[in-house]
């Protein structure tokens, strides 16, 4: 459906490593950017899910096979975070979306830390995907996705952070953001 429907285009997918943990951040401006990224990074993807979306029976069922779990928005959500370092541990991708919600045109502007947070205490290696092209899927008005072109760039890996010290997470939260807004600047 991606190629087909969506005409997406997908580079750097040799970035990937094929196991370990993995965190994967991202930009985030469609419901659909989950299921896109998981397909183009090819190896499973947990992701949180705003915990209201676990109310919809039949939602819940499918976003939960796809190994999403809930989290508490607003607030420090520890059983959020239990559940992420446990996807790390059993040797995961665990996916994040920088900013924490959808932005109206897929640029971060406001990225948050919890995401370097985690790759800290996972150990985990930093993988930046930018999603090009997915806030305009479902457009107002209309309840089936347009078919619109899609890209996604995979950028190169980034270490760990050494520490959970506030400087250098917000460093490389700064680094993530910077290399995922330059290849969505690339476009098309």
């Amino acid at each position: 459906m991606l190629h087909a429907y969506f005409r997406g285009q997908i580079y750097g997918a040799e970035n990937v490593p094929n196991s370990g943990p993995l965190l994967v951040v991202s930009n985030h401006a469609s419901y659909f950017d989950p299921p896109i990224v998981s397909n183009c990074v090819r190896r499973p993807v947990a992701y949180m899910a705003k915990e209201e979306l676990f109310n919809i029976p039949i939602l819940a069922q499918a976003i939960r096979l796809y190994g999403a779990y809930p989290v508490s928005r607003g607030n420090t959500d520890r059983n959020a975070i239990r559940a992420a370092l446990q996807y790390l541990d059993n040797g995961w991708a665990v996916g994040v979306f920088l900013q924490g919600t959808r932005t109206p045109d897929g640029r971060i502007t406001d990225p948050k830390r919890g995401a370097l947070l985690l790759a800290a205490k996972a150990k985990a290696p930093i993988l930046p995907v930018s999603v090009w092209g997915t806030e305009k899927i479902l457009q107002k008005g209309s309840s089936l996705p347009h078919a619109v072109p899609i890209t996604v760039r995979i950028g190169n890996l980034i270490d760990a952070p050494s520490s959970t010290k506030k400087e250098e997470l917000e460093g490389l939260t700064q680094k993530c953001t910077k290399v995922i807004n330059e290849m969505h600047d690339l476009g098309r």
